[in-house]
């Protein structure tokens, strides 16, 4: 008989109008790696919700059997207690604390007056576990110090130092570069040599394969099958089926009939130098972009995408000193604010749909109608019922999945608050979008969807500047490719002739710019 250190049984969770869990079955085996997929709003960040106590007891129907116990956690204090640490995809460090702190916060050592904080010992302690998880830093750092890759890896000693035994990672990846994505997953499998179980929920099917001892498919908040995946036994196309309930032949669709017209944006030399850091940001940066055209910008993180994107889109900080030319259809503009850049048809989509991109706390009539309050006002006052018959039409037309569009937008998936971010830059009137990171956090199946809305974008004569970490969509979804490595353009490859090696080899500047 298999050892289980975890058993969910007939896991049920409603919210208002929503069944999120019906009946859920979950097993996890002690000292395994167990992944958990489905595509956004299938339940498994609920289901790792109730597990952890941020769902308490009573909320939901169903028995939790941690180590052979019924557990009724009332909190996260108390599945802490128990051994169990969830580790979310917004990090919970407090960023002007040191590491040392930051891992013992809420479980001090102390002194033996048991009023005092035992600074010493906490040090100690610290660089062992940061010993533990191979992370050779000064644990008196501050965590703004670090990059998201390393304050991640804290996340993990802050867990291991409360003798956690079984460790929930819902999206480790999702923010980190190659690099650090596998520094994370092989340190999972050196935690689970130590006796570390852990269930991991990831979009990245690749690691999933990759990593997985079992996987567990979860969809419409149903269990749909548990997998035997210890040796890469389960393909990635098995996982999508189960996933989506039907077979994707091409998670990339292609686009017919392609139609690319005449030049929308171009750049000239354009520079940007930071006076914060006395540092060059982006160097003489030249590109193109044609009508009905989808341009991928591809590097490694820290090459200045981004970087480029917000300057084009006149989000400069003023201690950033910008040169360069850009030009709309042929002619010069010159941007001091978004507005600008608005106003002349450019709309950025960020890569922080949380952060940056959404109000989540406002419903989706609200964040869509923000871009352009002109087009449906009277005068000073808006057009209640034109807001509404205008948002519905982006509701419908880009199949965002929500039973009204007065829901708050955090109460959306992922994929469908991609969606509404989309859709709000698109309610601007925009001739250019610039696509930060469109798929980041998503699913498979909103993957395609988002693809799909992109493909019929150029088709009506959009331009679009796609920028993605993830090579397979840049190669699958771009007419052509810059890559960018520190602040300057290295390379230029149409998609026929592009491939990760040749891309991998510019983003790294190992192979010289070239032009095909």
């Amino acid at each position: 008989m298999n050892d289980y250190i975890l058993e969910m049984r007939d896991i049920t969770k409603t919210f208002p109008g929503v069944r999120a869990l019906d009946n859920v079955n979950f097993k996890v085996k002690r000292g395994e790696i167990h992944c958990l997929v489905g595509e956004n709003g299938a339940g498994k960040s609920t289901l790792m919700k109730i597990l952890s106590g941020v769902y308490k007891y009573g909320d939901y129907s169903g028995d939790i059997i941690y180590n052979g116990k019924v557990q009724r956690f009332m909190s996260t204090k108390d599945s802490e207690l128990a051994g169990i640490a969830i580790i979310s995809q917004e990090l919970a460090l407090i960023p002007d604390l040191t590491i040392y702190e930051n891992i013992f916060f809420g479980h001090e050592i102390m002194n033996t007056n048991g009023r005092t904080i035992n600074w010493n010992q906490t040090i100690v302690e610290s660089e062992k576990l940061l010993e533990q998880i191979h992370l050779n830093v000064n644990p008196s750092k501050k965590i703004w110090e670090l990059g998201i890759g390393k304050q991640q890896l804290v996340e993990i000693a802050k867990a291991l130092s409360q003798k956690a035994k079984l460790l929930i990672l819902d999206e480790p990846t999702a923010s980190l570069n190659e690099d650090d994505s596998l520094n994370l997953l092989q340190l999972l499998r050196d935690l689970k040599e130590e006796g570390v179980t852990s269930i991991m929920i990831s979009h990245r099917l690749k690691e999933v394969v990759n990593i997985a001892d079992t996987i567990t498919v979860l969809r419409d908040g149903a269990t749909i099958c548990s997998l035997e995946a210890a040796g890469g036994k389960v393909a990635e196309g098995t996982i999508i089926k189960y996933m989506v309930g039907r077979e994707i032949d091409n998670v990339y669709p292609k686009r017919e009939n392609k139609k690319i017209g005449d030049i929308a944006l171009e750049l000239k030399d354009w520079t940007v130098y930071d006076t914060s850091v006395e540092r060059v940001i982006l160097n003489k940066v030249s590109l193109k972009v044609h009508k009905g055209e989808v341009v991928g910008l591809s590097g490694l993180m820290g090459a200045g995408r981004t970087e480029l994107a917000l300057s084009v889109f006149g989000n400069n900080p003023k201690y950033q000193l910008l040169n360069g030319e850009i030009f709309i259809e042929g002619k010069k503009m010159n941007f001091k604010e978004p507005k600008d850049a608005m106003e002349a048809g450019i709309a950025y989509v960020s890569e922080d749909r949380k952060r940056n991109g959404l109000i989540l706390i406002q419903d989706i009539k609200f964040n869509v109608s923000l871009t352009n309050l002109e087009a449906i006002q009277n005068g000073m006052v808006v057009n209640a019922n034109e807001e509404i018959v205008r948002v519905n039409e982006y509701k419908d037309s880009l199949n965002i999945k929500t039973p009204s569009i007065a829901q708050k937008v955090v109460n959306l998936s992922g994929g469908n608050q991609q969606k509404v971010q989309i859709a709000k830059w698109l309610f601007s009137d925009p001739k250019i979008l610039i696509l930060d990171e469109p798929t980041r956090g998503i699913d498979v199946g909103a993957k395609y969807e988002i693809y799909t809305i992109i493909n019929r974008l150029v088709g009506e004569g959009y331009s679009v500047i796609m920028i993605s970490s993830d090579l397979p969509e840049i190669l699958g979804m771009s007419d052509r490719i810059y890559v960018m490595a520190e602040g300057t353009i290295t390379g230029e490859v149409s998609a026929e002739k592009a491939n990760e090696q040749n891309i991998m080899r510019m983003a790294t500047k190992t192979e010289e710019a070239y032009n095909e």
